[in-house]
């Protein structure tokens, strides 16, 4: 009983009312460079959604080109070379 209660409890914490999602939504918007550099403000929670969607997936390909080419540079410098160090240094 006590774990239907808690998964009710969480559920009810949310809960987000429409004004909220808009707001949210509007937010979530203007980091997307698609569709933030329109001229018109108004897209679609739809379109919004699908564009966060695209610009997310963009995102993890580009970090995902990114450590290659750092894996890529990692293996033909010397580990003792300043390159390296500085490198290593950026990374942690």
């Amino acid at each position: 009983m006590s774990s239907r209660r808690s998964a009710q409890s969480s559920n009810e914490a949310v809960r987000l009312t429409d004004a909220q999602i808009v707001q949210l939504l509007s937010k979530l918007q203007q980091l997307l460079p698609e569709i933030r550099n329109r001229r018109s403000n108004k897209a679609s929670a739809s379109k919004v959604l699908q564009e966060t969607c695209k610009y997310v997936r963009s995102l993890h390909k580009e970090v995902d080109d990114l450590s290659e080419r750092l894996s890529h540079l990692l293996s033909t410098i010397d580990d003792e070379s300043p390159e390296a160090s500085v490198i290593r240094s950026l990374i942690m």
